[in-house]
């Protein structure tokens, strides 16, 4: 007598099984599907073999390697016309990750207040949160970033208002804090300057932040297991700046902090961020954030609220139980959608050629593209790119996932 997991017989074996049988329906369909993406890559790459321009030309990124002969607003790191498009594709890039990186730390602040304001007893404050989640993610992305740009670019003053008049009186307007200037140019911000070994300094404050996360973790397991409540914030505090200090001055004070002067015509020094780059971070930071509020949102409700009860008739004040007890076991629920958050939060980066923004759709594949007809090899990269930075967010994302996944015993 044989059992539905026993393999069957050579003899009683049936083409049919392959579709009616469980036990191999699932690898029927992955080899159909696998034959028919080979199907596919294969005809299109027949096809494009086939194309004229691309058979007189040949397939060659010799073209990375040629003076890219345009300039980037937007400089990271040190540029001119006369460098190659492969350092223009470096620059794209860098800003692509540099607009994704802020986008996704301001959007995930913004989702985790206003979700949790949501659920706020306060009848106004709810209300607000809602019109806010209502209003930002039911407008399409792109005319937030138009009127952020908009705003920016109208609204800040000129930088002749900062300048010096001839006759040695007060200029119109100062540096906020001598530091930061707002205008219709931009917002000029310090700029660290890094000497001698000062990378060092740079280093040992990664570490300690790397330290914080380790003391909380610490104090969080002995809260959970032995009951003891360990202080959080000012060992933190202590932990992320003291080591940094120490190592500055010990090397002799490497880093300097170079604030914007207004010259006879412009500013000099500092950092300068346009309002393109301003426009894209804020309006995908407002935009996902509201997305992300509903993911918190749902989270915290998925709890149930005997837990909330149980930890508030044990004394625990409401900030710590929405901390300590809600929202880690509310982490689950929110982490999977959040992954997908940033993705398009990467992904929509590539709106940045509506205000300007020099990103790798900008550099890549816009001028480089047109100026070299290069289109095949320019797409092939700006995929590969979008694809690695993609994986890299979800494999990261996957780790801190099964952390604080539910372990069953």
């Amino acid at each position: 007598m044989t059992t539905a997991a026993d393999p069957p017989s050579a003899e009683g074996f049936r083409l049919g099984q392959l579709i009616n049988d469980t036990r191999y329906r699932s690898y029927t369909f992955q080899a159909i599907a696998l034959l028919a993406l080979i199907f596919g890559f294969s005809w299109l790459a027949y096809n494009a073999s086939q194309n004229e321009q691309l058979q007189a030309n040949g397939f060659s990124y010799d073209f990375l390697f040629a003076p890219a002969g345009y300039d980037i607003n937007q400089q990271p790191i040190p540029y001119t016309s006369q460098d190659t498009h492969l350092r223009a594709t470096v620059i794209g890039a860098i800003n692509t990750i540099i607009v994704a990186f802020l986008a996704c730390v301001t959007a995930t602040i913004f989702g985790v207040i206003a979700g949790v304001l949501r659920l706020s007893n306060n009848w106004i404050i709810s209300k607000l949160m809602a019109i806010y989640v209502e209003m930002f993610r039911n407008i399409p992305v792109l005319i937030w970033i138009i009127i952020i740009f908009t705003v920016a670019a109208n609204t800040f003053p000129p930088i002749s208002e900062f300048r010096i008049p001839r006759d040695g009186s007060d200029p119109e307007r100062t540096l906020l804090f001598g530091m930061f200037a707002a205008t219709n140019q931009g917002v000029f911000v310090p700029r660290l300057v890094f000497e001698g070994l000062g990378w060092l300094v740079a280093v040992t404050f990664l570490a300690s932040i790397a330290g914080v996360f380790g003391w909380r973790a610490h104090a969080r397991n002995k809260l959970y297991s032995e009951g003891t409540v360990v202080p959080v914030l000012w060992p933190s505090l202590a932990i992320l700046f003291v080591p940094t200090i120490v190592v500055y001055f010990v090397l002799g004070m490497p880093v300097s902090l170079e604030s914007p002067e207004m010259g006879r015509f412009r500013f000099e020094g500092g950092f300068l961020l346009r309002p393109s780059l301003i426009a894209l971070w804020f309006a995908l930071s407002i935009y996902t954030g509201a997305f992300i509020a509903e993911n918190v949102r749902a989270g915290i409700l998925a709890i149930s609220k005997g837990q909330t009860e149980a930890a508030a008739a044990l004394g625990l004040r409401p900030g710590r139980i929405m901390s300590l007890v809600v929202l880690p076991q509310a982490l689950r629920v929110i982490i999977p959608p959040l992954i997908s958050q940033y993705l398009n939060i990467t992904k929509n980066t590539s709106l940045a050629i509506a205000v300007g923004y020099m990103d790798l759709t900008g550099t890549l594949g816009g001028i480089t593209l047109n100026q070299t007809g290069r289109a095949l090899e320019c797409i092939l990269l700006l995929m590969l790119f979008y694809l690695t930075f993609s994986l890299a967010i979800s494999a990261i994302m996957n780790v801190y996932n099964n952390s604080v996944k539910l372990k069953e015993r």
